[in-house]
């Protein structure tokens, strides 16, 4: 048996570690946290200083039993969890659940998975860092507390099923108010004007130069003006100006620039890129992936020179040591780089290739040379008019880091693209003009939050850090307050102008507006839940307040702070404003009134409903037959019109007659269907249930009437009920709404009805026990049950005892049933017996 054991938390990490060490060594993987507060409100322990109440996941009682085990054989125990927060908490929940002794217990941390960075751990072993611990225990610890808090007043005041945490109601409210921004954003528009002048190129060809107006007219009136204005004017080169300039790369990857540039580059989700960089790292092919450092090693940095050298000449090594801007930044992390900067690529699945790649030429260009650029501006003077043109140009000097990468941005609405090389020209000369052009250009809104652009302001506000910020947007997502979709735009008209040979026309043309693309949208009840929690819980939701608490955890994770103090300090208020907004909040349900239906005078209005948001028309609040209808998909209670929520009442919708039966479109609370004589067909979401014609409703009935007809293996004559059906997991006897399962050994299709039957009774035998509805089956396992019970050894008399109790409370209902059968004497006889097992002291009960 081997002397040291090393405990890790990942599988695929103990593999790689296990590979650098020799036969003395045996890794073993915790497979994650082994313990977690419990799941009762009993977690936290309030009145003794927040003390919590841990337990072993029960997914984890194995592993544990195996740790344990292994720990009794070994010398030294060494715990190789992460170096953050989070992994110094696994380290401390395994000491404390193996009962490890701190005299043979080592805590080692590493940047990378290499040979030589885990032996120098080997070498430098330290004790677990109780701060980082208490920084982690008091995040977990307050977000239990804000959850079990809050989410009971969201059950009361909005709607079942609702939960709300610290940090995920924050990042909800950001896209909540984003998304108002966009919609009461008004656009205006204006005109730009753009000239296309012919030049010579300098190789005796022709070239475009083109050169705009520096402002913009306001109204198409204005823009006409000026182009008549242009009306056989002469155009020549007024100034010429040349500037040089740089461009400078980028730092190395932090957590979030990670997730923000693989967003961009590569299109992957925050969770995604997470999943890809924990196998990269796991398997020993780059640094640790969850850092705000954009700090390198000295080796990082001298391997990063000597690959720049080889690859691309010493002109283009320049050496830097970058400052993390963030004063909050997590321990002493280094930034996510390769681990050997020799290999620009892996080998592996495909998306690992690409995020390898993309850290390595961040890694690689951060240690290059700045681009060296020239920008010429260009000023036009026209002989009919004071106002000028100007065109710009720019030309890459020395490429530098460039020859590697280029950093994305997430700007959006940008017109220009990067303005390139322009053709030889001189100040005095005369330009041919093609063509001016006046196109109407729109005001954009702020533009809706990508994964990526929410992290960028989650960081840029302080809020999370980089191990919460994947779990966060993910959570958003589950619970059902945001969405991240696709939307498709709407057409708008563009005016243009153009004066082309002394002549100035008109014309229009239509362009898409609007449409988004993987953007993340407020849900109806995400909205009316941060709008309830905005009014009644405003610390909670207040930006600076989150950033602070995330600040206090650093100075827990410093020592500066105990952190039950940090936690009392925020409790006590958060508790008293729970309380009064308990007792003194109305319901929120996000109602808005739309106005009256013109046909019959009642109220119509929008607002969470049970299952979601919806639209109700009723007489007045005594109406007891109001009517409601679901929204559709796109459509929102906070812009929902009175006309829009009049269609919606139009189901169910009679499209006519098929077989002399009608056929109805309506919407359940499974979604849109279509009825034919009394059989519900589910209509797919490419089909709109507003619009949907007979034609394609008798479709869709016949396709079901096919699918049926393939499903069904056998009927028989003497029972319609009995059929044998084919099923999702295979061939089974359906009977009546009991499904009963055939035998391995028989055939479907020459099962007999003597046969089925057989099986039904088997399968009632089989059953038996089990407490089923039917009283039979009760009144079996009432008889049955006092023989096991005297079968009971002395040493567990009571909980012989305690079982008859609580048998009864589980079979209560069929135990009744058997009762009511019985006649007067035996009813009392029954009544006693129950009496007598709730009383485990006297024995003749048994």
């Amino acid at each position: 048996m081997a002397e040291n054991l090393v405990i890790v938390e990942s599988p695929a990490k103990a593999k790689t570690i296990e590979g650098f060490l020799g036969k003395d060594y045996i890794v073993k993987s915790s497979f994650g946290h082994v313990r977690d507060l419990a799941k009762s409100d009993k977690a936290i322990d309030v009145k003794n200083n927040f003390a919590p109440h841990y337990e072993i996941s029960e997914d984890k009682k194995a592993v544990i039993a195996e740790l344990t085990r292994l720990t009794k054989k070994a010398r030294t125990v060494w715990l190789a969890t992460d170096e953050d927060r989070e992994g110094e908490a696994i380290s401390w929940h395994l000491f404390e659940t193996l009962n490890l002794k701190e005299a043979n217990t080592r805590r080692i941390v590493f940047h990378e998975i290499t040979k030589p960075a885990i032996l120098e751990a080997i070498k430098n072993p330290r004790k677990i860092d109780k701060h980082l611990v208490d920084a982690q225990q008091a995040r977990r610890i307050l977000d239990r507390l804000v959850g079990f808090e809050l989410s009971p007043i969201l059950w009361k005041k909005i709607k079942p099923s609702l939960s709300a945490g610290r940090v995920q109601s924050v990042a909800v409210r950001l896209i909540v108010e984003r998304e108002r921004e966009v919609e009461a954003h008004n656009s205006t528009s204006s005109f730009k004007v753009s000239a296309y002048f012919i030049v010579d190129d300098g190789k005796g060809l022709k070239a475009t130069l083109k050169a705009d107006h520096p402002t913009r007219f306001k109204t198409q009136k204005e823009a006409e003006a000026y182009l008549k204005n242009c009306i056989g004017a002469s155009f020549s080169i007024k100034n010429l100006e040349k500037k040089p300039g740089k461009k400078s790369p980028s730092a190395p990857f932090t957590t979030s620039t990670l997730q923000q540039e693989a967003s961009r580059k590569l299109g992957f989700s925050v969770a995604q890129t997470m999943v890809i960089a924990q196998r990269l790292y796991e398997s020993g092919k780059i640094t640790y992936m969850r850092t705000d450092s954009v700090n390198l090693s000295k080796t990082a940095m001298d391997a990063a020179i000597k690959e720049i050298t080889k690859q691309y000449g010493s002109e283009y090594s320049n050496p830097k040591q970058y400052k993390t801007k963030s004063a909050s930044a997590q321990e002493a992390h280094e930034a996510i780089r390769p681990t050997y900067f020799e290999q620009p690529t892996v080998d592996g699945e495909n998306n690992e290739r690409r995020l390898y790649e993309l850290i390595w030429k961040r890694s690689i260009s951060s240690q290059m040379s700045d681009a060296q650029l020239e920008k010429t501006i260009v000023t036009i003077a026209s002989s009919n008019s004071s106002d000028t043109l100007t065109a710009t140009g720019e030309v890459i000097k020395f490429d530098g880091f460039l020859k590697v990468y280029m950093e994305s941005t997430d700007d959006e609405n940008t017109d220009e693209g990067q303005d390139g090389l322009l053709p030889p020209l001189q100040v005095g000369q005369l330009l041919d003009l093609n063509e001016i052009v006046a196109m109407e250009k729109f005001t954009y809104p702020p533009a809706r939050y990508t994964e990526a652009s929410l992290v960028k302001k989650l960081e840029e506000l302080g809020i999370g850090r980089p191990s919460t910020y994947a779990p966060t947007i993910s959570t958003i997502q589950k619970r059902g307050y945001v969405v991240k979709e696709e939307r498709q735009g709407r057409e708008r008209i563009v005016n243009i102008l153009k004066l082309k040979n002394n002549k100035v026309a008109a014309s229009t043309k239509t362009e898409i507006t609007g449409a988004e693309k993987s953007k993340m949208f407020p849900t109806d009840i995400g909205t009316v839940v941060n709008d309830f929690l905005v009014e009644n819980f405003k610390s909670i939701l207040d930006y600076n307040f989150t950033a602070y608490v995330e600040k206090e955890f650093d100075d827990i994770a410093e020592g500066k702070i105990a952190w039950n103090e940090m936690i009392k300090e925020f409790y006590e208020p958060f508790h008293k404003t729970v309380e009064f907004t308990e007792k003194n909040s109305e319901r929120a349900s996000g109602e808005r009134i739309l106005g009256n239906d013109p046909a019959t005078g009642k109220i119509v209005s929008a607002r969470i409903g049970r299952f979601g948001p919806l639209v109700q028309m009723k007489l007045d609040e005594n109406d007891e037959k109001p009517r409601f209808a679901k929204l559709r998909a796109d459509q929102r209670l906070e812009s929902i019109t009175l006309e829009q929520a009049l269609d919606l009442f139009k189901m169910p919708r009679n499209l006519g007659n098929y077989e002399e039966i009608e056929v109805v479109v309506g919407i359940g609370r499974f979604g849109p269907f279509v009825r034919h004589n009394s059989v519900f067909v589910s209509i797919p979401k490419t089909d709109d249930p507003y619009v949907i014609e007979l034609e394609r409703a008798i479709e869709l009935i016949e396709g079901k009437r096919t699918a049926d007809r393939e499903k069904l293996i056998k009927s028989f004559a003497q029972d319609p009920e009995m059929k044998v059906l084919k099923g999702r997991w295979g061939p089974y006897i359906a009977f009546g709404k009991k499904n009963i399962k055939i035998p391995k050994d028989k055939d479907p299709v020459s099962l007999t009805y003597e046969e089925c039957v057989k099986l039904d009774q088997e399968s009632e035998g089989t059953n038996k026990g089990r407490g089923g509805r039917f009283g039979k089956k009760a009144e079996t396992f009432k008889k049955t049950e006092p023989a096991s019970i005297k079968k009971k050894s002395p040493a567990k008399k009571t909980a012989a005892k305690k079982a008859p109790v609580k048998v009864k409370a589980t079979q209560s209902t069929p135990v009744k049933k058997v009762v009511v059968k019985k006649t007067a004497a035996k009813k009392t006889a029954a009544k006693k017996t129950t009496v007598k097992k709730t009383a485990p002291k006297k024995k003749k009960s048994k």
